[in-house]
This record gives C-alpha cells, structure tokens and sequence, in this order.
C-alpha cells in the first residue's frame, strides 16, 4: 500500500481557512519536480477537497461550490486539486495503522485485534 500524506493549501497565511487533499507521498515528490506527465489520478488518493476553518484542529468537511470558485476562480474538482498541489504544503501521514483499530467493542471485555476465532 503506497503511503499518503496531505497537501495543504491556506489561501492567506493569516487565516484558519485550510483546504486539505490527500495523495500518494511518492507520486506527489515526482510530480512537483516536474514529471506532470504523471496522472493526477496516480498523485491524489480522490479528488475529494477537504475544509477545515479551524486549521489543523478543525473537523475536515466538503466545501462548498461557492467556497471553492470564491478561493480558487473555479469549483472543478481538477482544476481545484492542481492549484492546491502546485501551491500547496506537504504534510506527511502515517496513514491510518491497523493496530489502531480493536477487534471488536473494547467496552465488551474482549481487547483481542485477532478477531474472532
């Protein structure tokens, strides 16, 4: 499984407005340093376009259409994710782990992550 960071895209450094997308940490390295023949469908996990208005605190929620032509002049999905990618930040990601998950209800007594036998 390939590894995922974030990109991260404040359209004024004084604002808590972020914009956040997720893609493949290794495509995305490549297509910064020029390979934009790389599919952006190799460099982003979706075209989903997360929001945050709280920073990096914030609960991630869609924008809507109008957010997104007001931010970015146009609300294509595509469009929106290549700006992001090209002015955007990295932040890296451990992904989600599977240790982080149990088995079954912790709640129930049974902490096994095994599953069931």
């Amino acid at each position: 499984m390939a590894k995922t960071s974030k990109v991260i895209y404040k359209p004024d450094p004084q604002s808590t407005d972020e914009y956040t997308v997720i893609v493949n940490s290794e495509e995305f390295k490549k297509w910064k340093e020029g390979g934009v023949s790389i599919p952006l469908a190799d460099v982003v996990d979706s075209f989903q376009v997360f929001f945050s208005g709280q920073g990096a605190q914030g609960l991630l929620n869609k924008p809507s259409k109008q957010q997104l032509d007001t931010v970015f002049g146009t609300n294509k999905d595509v469009d929106v994710v290549t700006i992001m990618l090209e002015k955007g930040r990295e932040q890296g990601s451990d992904g989600v782990a599977a240790s982080t998950f149990t088995g079954s209800n912790v709640s129930r007594g049974n902490t096994s992550t095994g599953g069931p036998r």
